[in-house]
């Protein structure tokens, strides 16, 4: 099945049109919802473009292979590694699960409170751990995105694991800058890393999202210009994800406060149980922005329609919807999550070896039918494209000294942290 098909049975099964336009996505104001054109990957383009080894460039609203060859990304979450530094059920034989779906880049989570040596939560291996699930991607088939998801409001160690508190907070802060500088430093001859700069962003103003400033609880955030900047300062030419307000839905402020630079892709998550996020605000929230710039649903999924922690066909329906409307405009995704949470997370796979749930069966098909695996499929971890020598990346270490002052951001899961309750991520 390939993507086309599969976006049409979609769209026959929830009632659209063969253009896929019903009143599910109805018109905005002057504008119309309708498919988003694709452009970009132009052969002049690419003389003057900055590209990652074995990695990619943004032209237009599109992402591009060094090659100048269009590419879409589509595959899932990872999560564990923010809430765990040595992570939960991680394994080669997971990451190939996820790419026996048809999945070709991952979202891994992480917590910079694990990373930062200044951090009490530092953990002397949790670098090494990220760079070996990054490897067991990669060899995989993967693309893989540096999701950093979880943080401390400024104080470095002040993450609260707790069932109610998770750790994402309002924005990134100064020890954000701190942990991508060292990131990116690692993964910056690796085109096939990307980094996605702050999960879930809410509650600030569009100016503090692009350029810092003191929060309402009263810590100094960092903006994204300034995390994007951390990352080109370190040398690092990868593709940066940078996601909205709204807990990452909103992308409606982006053409008013757009980050300066290349390789830029933004970042959307629609989950279903919340009216401002349901498919009636995907065109005002981010539907528009993809017919000028690359947008990725890092996150989707509904986890507030459960039955009994049970999956009804409501569920099914909205990730289905997604899907469609991701299709239609070109939008890149990675759906939540790969890990075995019930409904409520909510989960794509009800047990360790890749069993799909009822959204994860719609997830499996779409991704199945795409048919996408990364450009240079498989490669053996240390070799062409940039990662270190002896098997991993060079420089996965954080031996730089203590980070100073302030914590970084992302945010909790459903079951084992808090945030944005309509999400799961």
């Amino acid at each position: 099945m390939n993507r086309q098909l599969f976006s049409l049975l979609v769209a026959s099964a929830l009632g659209l049109g063969a253009s896929a336009c019903s009143t599910l996505f109805p018109s905005n104001g002057d504008s119309t919802d309708g498919p988003t054109k694709a452009g970009g990957c132009t052969a002049a383009g690419f003389s003057a473009k900055k590209v990652a080894p074995g990695g990619y460039y943004v032209d237009g609203n599109t992402v591009c292979t060094s090659t100048g060859v269009a590419h879409a990304f589509h595959g899932v979450d990872r999560p564990s590694l923010e809430w765990s530094p040595g992570g939960q059920n991680l394994s080669a034989s997971d990451f190939q699960l996820m790419a026996g779906w048809g999945a070709n880049v991952v979202r891994i989570a992480t917590n910079q409170d694990f990373w930062l040596s200044g951090s009490p939560l530092y953990s002397a291996t949790y670098a090494a751990t990220v760079d070996q699930a990054v490897q067991w991607a990669e060899e995989a088939g993967m693309d893989v995105i540096i999701d950093l998801h979880w943080s401390d409001a400024g104080v470095l160690g002040g993450c609260v694991q707790t069932p109610s508190q998770g750790c994402q907070q309002l924005m990134a802060d100064t020890n954000s800058i701190t942990f991508w500088s060292q990131v990116a430093a690692v993964y910056k001859n690796d085109g096939r890393v990307l980094f996605e700069l702050y999960n879930e962003p809410h509650d600030v103003s569009w100016g503090t999202w692009k350029s810092g400033g003191m929060t309402s609880q009263g810590w100094t955030a960092a903006g994204m210009q300034q995390l994007y900047q951390a990352v080109r300062d370190a040398g690092a030419e990868n593709l940066v994800v940078i996601g909205g307000l709204n807990y990452a839905f909103d992308l409606s402020g982006v053409p008013g406060n757009r980050i300066s630079g290349y390789n830029i892709m933004y970042a959307t998550h629609p989950y279903g149980g919340s009216a401002d996020k349901g498919p009636s605000a995907w065109f005002a929230g981010f539907g528009q922005l993809t017919r000028t710039d690359p947008v990725i649903m890092t996150e989707f999924g509904d986890g507030q329609e459960c039955s009994n922690n049970s999956y009804t066909p409501m569920i099914n329906t909205f990730v289905s919807q997604v899907i469609a409307y991701a299709d239609m405009h070109l939008a890149n995704w990675t759906a939540w999550a790969w890990y075995d949470g019930g409904c409520g997370f909510p989960s794509l796979i009800s047990d360790w070896t890749g069993t799909p749930t009822p959204p994860g069966m719609i997830v499996q098909g779409a991704l199945q039918g795409y048919g996408e695996p990364s450009p240079d499929g498989k490669r053996p971890g240390g070799q062409d494209g940039g990662a270190g020598g002896g098997g991993g990346h060079g420089g996965a270490t954080t031996d730089a000294g203590p980070a100073g002052p302030g914590g970084a951001g992302g945010q909790g899961e459903g079951g084992a942290g808090g945030g944005d309750a309509s999400t799961g991520g």
